[in-house]
């Protein structure tokens, strides 16, 4: 017997669920399919909610006929098998709908060997990715795509879905009481196809019995582990840990502390997060608090040495510690802008007075010469100028009137006051 999934599966566009950014009465699709073009698609989106129902009914509402197949298993012969269908039904006035499931998987020759297919209309692409396009594709197989963006399907559509599995009489009413329904349905995560092997899995395992029905803690016993979602490599391994730096950089520590979790629950390398953590100390705190770097880097060592599980409390602590802290960019800023000068007049020397002069010849030329050594002067401070000349003395770094940076705006005033006796008295 075929998957529940399979025997659910809408047969038109309208009777497809969550997903009125492609198929409402304003989505790409069905606009495309009232004006009858047949336009090359990229359909990105989680795993269960449509991209392969999508792909066969936009393709059939054309009547076109349908090569699919798969990036993880097809190349570029498979390719050329298509492109040659294409060619013998294109006289007969039927066109070729190509559906690529997985379409990340292509390498960038692999995709360009459709260009000019796309480019004439031998061809109608229909693409299926997880990933993000922008990531996987290149930009040439993008100018001649529209992408269409699916979402995890909400609550509410997931109920409809269970609603219809319910009325197939191999199904009939779960046993389930109103708590364990709602269960069912955050367990599937904004997964369809999910939601209906959960479905299947309670039917096998929980013949119905509506004089006892199942609770949310016998429900959950029958659950599989489900696991975090997250990639190492592709747009949620970004997508969390700038969330993760921005919940810190914004002073909530439980979106922080929430954002690591889904991120080791995911898979991620815990001395990834832990290098992150230490950079976080450096960009958005610097000098309000300079132990919060120090505390990052002892995490990050200890991580090194100790690992996962037991490490990840360390993670914990050092991003609470970072979210609660002062917040200042004014050193992030200040080197930002050191950098940006320092590429402009790369080509100036220091002034001789404070390079050293090793030997005889830099002597003579004047290396050193007219240094005044700053522990031999009052306040231990000569004011001296160490910018190359033709330079006009910047100020990169302001500190805030936060945290020890309030210490540092006291310590700047006081070298700015003595540098300007100093001045007064040459």
């Amino acid at each position: 017997m075929e998957p529940l999934a399979a025997r659910l599966r809408p047969r038109s566009l309208a009777g497809v669920l969550g997903q009125a950014g492609a198929v409402g009465p304003q989505g790409l699709l069905s606009q495309l399919v009232a004006a009858k073009t047949p336009l090359s698609v990229i359909l990105w989106g989680p795993p269960g909610v449509g991209k392969t129902t999508l792909a066969h009914l936009y393709a059939q509402a054309f009547g076109a006929d349908v090569v699919a197949l798969s990036a993880v298993t097809a190349g570029v012969a498979e390719l050329r098998a298509a492109v040659k269908a294409a060619e013998q039904a294109r006289p007969l006035g039927r066109p070729t709908v190509l559906f690529l499931d997985e379409i990340h998987r292509f390498n960038k020759a692999q995709q360009d060997v459709l260009l000019p297919h796309l480019e004439t209309g031998l061809l109608t692409l229909v693409g299926a990715t997880t990933e993000n396009p922008s990531f996987s594709l290149n930009n040439a197989l993008l100018s001649r795509c529209h992408v269409v963006v699916l979402t995890n399907l909400s609550v509410a559509a997931l109920a409809e879905i269970l609603t219809q599995a319910e009325q197939l009489p191999e199904v009939g009413a779960l046993p389930l009481t109103a708590p364990a329904r709602t269960l069912l349905l955050e367990a599937a995560q904004g997964d369809a196809r999910s939601l209906l092997n959960l479905v299947e899995l309670v039917v096998a395992r929980a013949p119905p019995n509506p004089q006892s029905p199942l609770d949310d803690a016998a429900l959950k016993a029958l659950l599989p582990l489900r696991v975090a979602r997250h990639d190492r490599a592709g747009e949620w391994h970004y997508n969390l840990i700038s969330a993760l730096h921005k919940s810190v950089r914004g002073g909530d520590p439980d979106a922080a502390l929430y954002y690591l979790a889904r991120l080791l629950a995911g898979g991620e390398d815990g001395l990834y997060v832990a290098r992150r953590l230490v950079r976080m100390a450096a960009e958005d705190i610097g000098l309000t608090d300079p132990s919060a770097l120090t505390l990052a880097q002892a995490a990050l060592a200890a991580y090194d040495r100790i690992g996962s599980p037991e490490a990840d409390l360390l993670l914990a602590e050092v991003t609470v510690y970072l979210a609660l802290s002062p917040k200042s960019n004014a050193l992030y800023t200040a080197w930002k802008d050191a950098q940006a000068l320092a590429g402009r007049t790369s080509e100036l020397p220091p002034p001789a007075h404070i390079l050293n002069a090793p030997t005889r010849l830099m002597a003579t030329l004047g290396y050193g010469e007219g240094y005044a050594y700053d522990h031999d002067n009052l306040n231990a401070f000569s004011g001296q100028d160490y910018w190359p000349a033709g330079v006009t003395p910047p100020t990169f770094y302001t500190p805030v009137d936060r945290g020890f940076e309030r210490e540092l705006i006291k310590r700047r005033a006081y070298f700015t006051l003595l540098k300007s006796k100093q001045a007064q008295t040459d």
